[in-house]
């Protein structure tokens, strides 16, 4: 495992913070507050190339073939510079539960369809899979796709959906078959304007407030063969085959936001005084500072290591489960510690600290809960 980066690759990390840092953090406490999603940053991220991070050359990629090394580098920059977190979390929700399971899984026909249009930003794409009865247990879903002469009947409704108020297109899970349990579980792309189709307004929530949440409804929603992904019944393999990239690059997005906390945490204990010397020279603040460094190397290690797997071709389950764990919840906890070492200040939204503990709490939720890790963990061990 050869952790050395090429020239090219760290030249395009810095490329792409400084894009982030020049383009992407102004008036983002005011697109916070009042839960604005912006189409022109996310437009402004297309033509930087960043969605073409995850789609072939021949599609409006970046590469002839998609390089998750390089692409989980590059997330990792992008964290780093941009301070929208959750402009962070819709792109990658897109780049890997969306556009890789098309180019996974897609024909040709979907491929040309779907790819250029979410890779150019002119489609916004959502993936659905989590029901209002249906959390951790997403296999158990209810939504089902009846199968009639050309396509087939969706009924149910999605929640928690990701860019769901906003998508021109939804990767959509329903059962084709409830009788066969999770092997019934067929992938559909369901597109805006299909009759039967339609999608909530935004959800306020906590954190992420500039990332659009929502439930998509079906109600005898005609969906043609055509637009079917994979075979039937492949749902559950096309679900789980994204995950672990998914993972990787969202997560790498919030290695790069501790970084930037980290730096921001130590030029702040440096400058702030009190009792006549810095606030760094005090044992409780340097040993949380220490704290916040220690969770970005682990967290990297592991980072790296599920990357490093997934571009050999090697499964990842366990240290997927292990990163999404470890990162997610460290991110909390240097969050919290961030706002401690600038005290009250840290707790102000003009200081756009806070913004990221709210933010970061999403994180032990999406993509499979803390607890859901713990169980996949103990599972492969033997438990």
């Amino acid at each position: 495992m050869d952790f050395s980066w090429q020239k090219e690759q760290l030249e395009y990390k810095k490329q792409i913070a400084h894009f982030a840092q020049q383009n992407l953090n102004g008036d983002i406490i005011e697109r916070d507050m009042k839960g604005i999603f912006s189409k022109e940053l996310w437009q402004k991220c297309a033509a930087f190339g960043i969605q073409g991070l995850a789609a072939p050359k021949t599609y409006g990629g970046q590469n002839e073939n998609i390089d998750i090394l390089s692409a989980m580098l590059a997330m990792e920059g992008f964290g780093y510079g941009c301070h929208d977190n959750g402009l962070a979390f819709a792109l990658n929700a897109q780049m890997w539960t969306v556009q890789l399971p098309i180019v996974h899984f897609g024909t040709a026909g979907q491929k040309e369809k779907f790819l250029p249009k979410l890779v150019s930003g002119e489609w916004i794409g959502a993936h659905a899979l989590t029901e209002p009865d249906i959390g951790s247990d997403v296999f158990n879903m209810k939504m089902t796709a009846e199968k009639t002469e050309g396509g087939y009947i969706l009924n149910g409704q999605k929640r928690l959906v990701t860019l769901a108020p906003i998508a021109d297109v939804a990767l959509v899970f329903a059962n084709a078959k409830p009788k066969m349990g999770k092997w019934g579980v067929t992938a559909f792309l369901v597109e805006k304007g299909m009759p039967g189709f339609s999608a909530s307004p935004v959800r306020d929530k906590m954190g992420m407030r500039t990332v659009p949440f929502g439930e998509l409804d079906f109600d005898n929603c005609f969906v043609p063969t055509e637009n079917r992904l994979g075979k039937e019944g492949a749902g559950m393999s096309l679900s789980n085959n994204s995950l672990e990239y998914e993972r990787c690059s969202i997560l790498a997005s919030q290695l790069g936001a501790m970084e930037r906390q980290l730096e921001t945490a130590v030029e702040y204990a440096k400058n702030r005084e009190q009792f006549g010397q810095p606030i760094g020279k005090f044992q409780s603040v340097s040993n949380r500072i220490a704290d916040m460094r220690l969770r970005i190397e682990t967290a990297r290690l592991l980072l790296y290591k599920v990357a490093w797997l997934k571009k050999t071709g090697q499964s990842a389950m366990m240290e997927a489960a292990l990163l999404k764990l470890h990162l997610s919840e460290s991110f909390i906890a240097s969050s919290l510690d961030a706002i401690r070492t600038h005290g009250g200040n840290g707790y102000l939204t003009g200081f756009g600290v806070e913004r990221d503990l709210r933010d970061a709490v999403g994180g032990v939720l999406y993509a499979g809960t803390s607890d859901i890790q713990r169980n996949i963990i103990a599972r492969l061990l033997g438990l």
